[in-house]
């Protein structure tokens, strides 16, 4: 995904040779996207438990393809994102990026976009839509922007919902150990709208 080439919906996406960075603080959880990953096909999956172990990875290697927790105590997937994007050499600060969240109140999914995330994923994660979402990035051919205040793909968007075919998300939300929602969790149909619908003719 670092040579640029763009990849159009006729194309078979072959993910064996693609360089996965995950990033979870919950073992589980990192265990289980791995897991997801591994079932795509990949065979390099390089697997951190927190933003700073992320950093150094990316300091040293060339990565395709990140896919970070949204909330991670020493340091958020949103802030790391944001380091990736303004502080990563390139080609790593171009790189194709998921943040994945229990929660989707709407100050969230704008921290997402805001942090140049190409799009947010909610939790439990289902291999079928994490796949999906893969290959929706994948296939995004929105340009780089790059300015002081934001560096990520172009936000310039209309908010008309997901492309023909790709179905939405449950409106339900974790319960337990991530806390109660302070404000309406938003469906994964919203956050499309939010993250990737048509381009606004400027």
């Amino acid at each position: 995904m670092s040579t640029g080439r763009t990849v159009f919906s006729t194309d078979r996406i072959n993910l064996e040779r693609i360089t996965f960075l995950l990033v979870d603080d919950n073992l589980q959880s990192l265990d289980i996207m791995s897991s997801a990953v591994a079932g795509f096909g990949v065979r390099n999956i390089t697997k951190c438990q927190s933003a700073r172990d992320a950093k150094d990875v990316i300091r040293k290697t060339s990565i395709d393809f990140i896919i970070t927790d949204a909330e991670m105590p020493e340091e958020t997937g949103y802030d790391f994102l944001r380091w990736v994007r303004h502080e990563a050499s390139e080609p790593n600060k171009f790189v194709p990026a998921i943040i994945c969240t229990g929660h989707t109140r709407q100050s969230q999914v704008m921290q997402a976009r805001d942090c140049g995330a190409h799009f947010l994923v909610v939790k439990p994660i289902t291999p079928k839509v994490l796949l999906d979402r893969i290959f929706w990035v994948a296939r995004d051919e929105r340009s780089f922007v790059e300015c002081e205040s934001y560096a990520g793909p172009d936000r310039r968007f209309k908010r008309l919902g997901p492309p023909a075919g790709m179905p939405g998300r449950r409106k339900d939300d974790l319960t337990g150990a991530i806390g109660a929602a302070t404000e309406p969790n938003l469906s994964q149909d919203e956050i499309n709208s939010f993250m990737k619908p048509a381009k606004v003719v400027l």
